[in-house]
């Protein structure tokens, strides 16, 4: 298998083309066969050119397996979902800005167009280094297999200005450049533009919506103060009527009751009277508070006298009793005095 070729660039700014060493096929001397698997592998140097290897993105794909051919209807609607999609991308691809065609025995070629570029040299940078060891020395390492050179060398050379022209082609490149940086400008400007109208309207549109809910809320608070006096009068009213109704039941109750009474008063003045509930209050004070104070007046004086006649009953028991004995003892006296 081949490496792919490069563009150098020499201190001169001349591009050279260099091609790497490939092996060449070597022929058998015998009949050909048929070719091997192996054979139709190696038959394609560059993998760039190899119609195995997918090119594009294979996000989109869808793979159907060789064996899933049962279901006719799936078949056909498979096949109408890829011709579909194969027309899209064919209008896509007429639609899309494309790079002008080359111009007469000239054709094009793909060039780096990455934010940086790597400089490709042939010449490799080395370096020496030195370093002191000890007096035992590890082991070296083993070297790599390295298989013995097969086959012939083959090269190319390519003179200058036999490529491309750099000033010539790159006008279509610059072109499409600086085309796509306009087209960029313009869009920018004029979604710029698009933001600052959008950004009008919807000031405009938040000061519309602030006085709605200004006069909203006005709306509101006016019917909640009319909602507040409709319930407060229905409550007057409500009070008024239950007022009234309670004096009516007063004025009726007070007419039932003197109805009612008109006959009752007499013949229950009557019955107290006879049982003693209605009295003279000069007599009843007489008999309630002034008889039992006189009573007991007296009975507070009739245990005095009582009290001061036993007291006097006492003394005079006790002087008595003093006499005697004073008689007695005079008695023995005028008994010696008389022989």
């Amino acid at each position: 298998m081949a490496l792919p070729s490069y563009n150098h660039r020499d201190p001169n700014g001349m591009y050279t083309f260099s091609s790497r060493p490939r092996p060449v096929e070597v022929r058998s001397k015998y009949r050909p066969r048929e070719p091997s698997q192996e054979q139709t592998q190696r038959e394609y140097g560059n993998i760039k050119y190899d119609r195995r290897v997918v090119r594009g993105n294979t996000v989109n794909q869808s793979l159907i397996p060789r064996t899933d051919q049962s279901d006719p209807a799936t078949n056909e609607r498979q096949q109408a979902f890829r011709r579909r999609a194969i027309a899209r991308r064919q209008e896509r691809d007429y639609l899309r800005t494309k790079t002008p065609e080359a111009l007469l025995s000239r054709q094009h070629v793909d060039v780096q167009t990455d934010l940086y570029l790597e400089e490709l040299s042939n010449v490799i940078s080395a370096t020496d280094i030195e370093c002191q060891t000890d007096k035992f020395m590890d082991k070296p390492a083993t070297p790599l297999f390295i298989p013995a050179k097969t086959g012939v060398d083959a090269e190319t050379q390519i003179e200058e200005g036999e490529l491309f022209d750099f000033d010539l082609e790159v006008q279509p490149v610059l072109e499409v450049l600086v085309g796509k940086t306009i087209e960029q400008s313009l869009l920018e400007a004029m979604e710029e533009e698009e933001l600052a109208c959008l950004r009008n309207q919807q000031r405009i549109f938040q000061e519309l919506r602030n006085n709605e809910l200004a006069e909203m809320q006005r709306l509101q608070e006016q019917e909640r103060r009319r909602q507040e006096e409709k319930e407060r009068r229905i409550a007057q009213q409500k009070e008024v009527l239950k007022k009234e109704q309670e004096t009516v039941e007063k004025i009726a109750a007070q007419a039932f009751s003197q109805q009612y009474l008109a006959g009752l008063l007499p013949s229950v003045f009557t019955s107290l009277r006879n049982q003693g509930y209605f009295y003279d209050p000069v007599e009843k004070d007489v008999e309630v508070n002034f008889l039992p104070w006189l009573m007991s007046e007296v009975n507070n004086q009739l245990k005095k006298r009582d009290t001061a006649r036993q007291i006097l009953d006492n003394m005079i028991y006790k002087l008595t009793l003093e006499r005697m004995d004073e008689f007695k003892q005079l008695e023995p006296q005028q008994d010696s005095s008389d022989p």
